[in-house]
């Protein structure tokens, strides 16, 4: 039995720390998307690692076996539903693969790859991000009685943010070849949605329909580059 194992078995869940004694890998390339998942298992009790990348998250795996692993389907090295595919048929198995995306169309796509349950993103609320991931654990990692239903919201901090933003500026500016496209409008999409930046999320989404249905992206990257320039400057408060 690796150390990690052996701790969190002499950790027993409790009512207000519902996931107390697991460990979360998140495979995620958004530095505020992770924020917000460390600040939900800081408060259930949880410890967190991140991986930024799907090369990374192998690396963690080949170390250390997490009890929860959450993977965003879109990573700058490729899908995250690879790893939830090869994650589902390993033993032993990760008790819990949860898929996460801010497009809810990739739901069908996580499942089909082997995960246990999809995590839309924003998660509305604490009470949703613990029910989701205690729904797929043995009883017998699941804390005893009643749980208060917390629904106050997730704030990370903004600077998560706005590294976000500077991520998504070098690639911007630099010489973005249609893949690179692809990645940075469905990336920025997300973080948006997360932070509530309408604007951005607007233009982020559009930039992701227009290169679906092989328009000119032209005007609308220049949108985009620019709301993300914005953003960078501060001259926008999210």
């Amino acid at each position: 039995m690796g150390d990690i194992e052996h701790f969190d078995r002499l950790c027993t869940p409790t009512a207000s720390r519902p996931l107390l004694g697991l460990t979360v890998l998140v495979v995620e390339d958004s530095r505020y998307a992770c924020e917000a998942i460390r600040l939900m298992c800081l408060r259930s009790g949880a410890r967190i690692r991140r991986a930024d990348c799907l090369r990374s998250a192998r690396r963690h795996l080949q170390v250390y076996r997490p009890t929860v692993i959450i993977i965003d389907l879109g990573l700058p090295d490729g899908s995250g539903a690879d790893l939830i595919a090869e994650l589902a048929v390993c033993a032993p198995r990760v008790s819990v693969i949860l898929g996460t995306s801010g497009d809810d169309c990739s739901e069908p796509e996580a499942m089909a790859a082997g995960a246990d349950d999809f995590l839309a993103k924003p998660v509305a609320n604490l009470s949703q991000f613990q029910n989701v991931i205690l729904a797929r654990l043995p009883p017998e990692r699941r804390p005893q009685g009643l749980r208060a239903v917390q629904t106050e919201p997730i704030s990370p901090d903004p600077i998560a943010y706005r590294d976000d933003m500077a991520h998504a500026a070098d690639i911007l500016g630099g010489d973005a070849d249609d893949k690179a496209l692809d990645y940075v409008a469905a990336f920025l999409t997300g973080v948006a949605q997360i932070a509530g930046d309408g604007p951005l999320c607007s233009a982020a989404q559009e930039l992701v329909r227009s290169r679906t249905q092989g328009l000119p992206v032209g005007a609308t990257l220049a949108r985009v580059a620019g709301l993300v320039q914005e953003r960078l400057s501060a001259r926008i408060a999210i």
